[in-house]
């Protein structure tokens, strides 16, 4: 069964740097792993578009929108309404903690929990934007996380959100660690687009020779 250090190694070999995270500033990388929940990022893509056509992508400028307004620039992403109000609560929550120059500061012990804390901001979001943000280490799990190393047989399907960063960061070690975790979940990623899906594509995958699933299936 292959370490995580061996499946990125292949999959950086196989698709190359991801360039993650796609957004322009890094209150934009905010704004993103909210719009991001539950929806592909070519949703949220979109809704970015017409937030930076109608206001400047600030806090201060998207608190000053009327509710409805935002929830129509955001209409793209899916389930706006919901995530108009986890927007404003993170909007709030950023200006009212000092924002870059004062969160800067605190140590990820500290900024993870205060994170954590603002409504609709779960254990993914908030390592997205620990990560891609604020460049703390702190490795992002998702679904195709969960999916790729319980099918290597790496891990139980079931294994809970913390645990398993827990282990991925263990596995991973100390060496680079933001530049190590930032390329692997975007390789994850984009490897679970592409073969491990939720039908896996077992005879296009990079990984089929160490996977359990693919010499099953």
């Amino acid at each position: 069964m292959p370490a995580p250090a061996a499946v990125l190694h292949t999959l950086l070999t196989a698709y190359g740097p991801q360039h993650w995270w796609p957004a322009r500033t890094r209150f934009e990388v905010m704004i993103g792993a909210v719009l991001t929940q539950n929806t592909a990022w070519t949703n949220v893509e979109q809704a970015m578009a017409q937030l930076r056509a109608a206001v400047p992508l600030t806090a201060s400028d998207l608190l000053a929108l009327p509710p409805d307004r935002l929830e129509q620039l955001i209409r793209p992403s899916g389930y706006f309404r919901l995530k108009t109000r986890r927007l404003r609560s993170l909007c709030q929550w950023f200006v009212a903690a000092g924002e870059f120059s004062a969160l800067d500061r605190l140590p990820t012990t500290e900024l993870r929990p205060k994170l954590l804390a603002v409504h609709g901001v779960g254990h993914e979001t908030a390592d997205s934007i620990l990560l891609y943000a604020f460049e703390r280490p702190v490795m992002v799990v998702d679904a195709y996380t969960r999916r790729i190393f319980s099918r290597l047989g790496e891990v139980s399907p079931r294994i809970a959100y913390e645990p398993l960063r827990e282990w991925l960061e263990a596995q991973l070690g100390e060496e680079r660690r933001v530049a190590r975790y930032n390329e692997l979940h975007a390789l994850l990623v984009r490897h679970a687009v592409v073969s491990c899906r939720a039908r896996p594509r077992c005879e296009s995958c990079v990984l089929r020779q160490n996977c359990a699933t693919a010499k099953t299936a």
